[in-house]
């Protein structure tokens, strides 16, 4: 087997995706946020980090490049990062991303979902520049993600995990399925 192992976390906007992400660096593995992908190339327009210009520049980065634009920049972050073996991807929006990401390693997509409401107050408390100021942005916003694929990623998951409970929940149901993934990965590893 060649290359790492991908876990690509997928989810609506507030799901938990980069909480579990963050879970993940306990047990080594290195995190690439895709959204980051698309704030830094945000800044270098010299745009606003709000809602609506992420929210282009996102479009704008598929539309020029193709519905994996932004999975062709993290495989090459991850080729940069080669003595990682783990790796988890904060914001696959995409099959087609999951399936340009293949190219790079041995991927699995965990889905993290969320109720509506519960999402929504998630974002607005987190309070970033991005967040939305109502519900009616907060839907738009969905409905974004979900015209780019989401909703597909979300379908072919390997697994999902669904956040209806505290923080320390979400993470323990999350890395009780990683640690699966982790065992049949090096399994693999060891046969090859």
């Amino acid at each position: 087997m060649k290359g790492p192992l991908i876990v690509c976390i997928t989810g609506l906007p507030g799901a938990g995706k980069t909480t579990v992400a963050d879970a993940l660096k306990s047990m080594g593995f290195s995190v690439i946020s895709m959204g980051d992908v698309v704030r830094n190339e945000a800044k270098k327009r010299g745009l606003e980090l709000n809602d609506a210009n992420l929210g282009k520049v996102m479009l704008e980065l598929r539309s020029t490049y193709g519905p994996d634009a932004i999975a062709v920049y993290v495989g090459e972050m991850i080729k940069s990062m080669n003595e990682s073996k783990y790796f988890a991807i904060d914001g696959l929006r995409s099959v087609r991303e999951a399936d340009r990401l293949r190219e790079y390693g041995y991927v699995k997509i965990l889905a993290v979902h969320a109720p509506r409401a519960r999402r929504f107050d998630f974002l607005v408390k987190r309070g970033r520049s991005d967040a939305p100021t109502d519900i009616h942005e907060f839907d738009a916003r969905d409905r974004r993600e979900l015209d780019v694929g989401v909703a597909e990623a979300i379908a072919f998951a390997d697994a999902i995990v669904n956040n209806d409970c505290n923080k320390e929940e979400l993470v323990n149901r999350a890395l009780t399925i990683v640690k699966r993934w982790i065992d049949e990965y090096e399994n693999m590893k060891a046969k090859a």
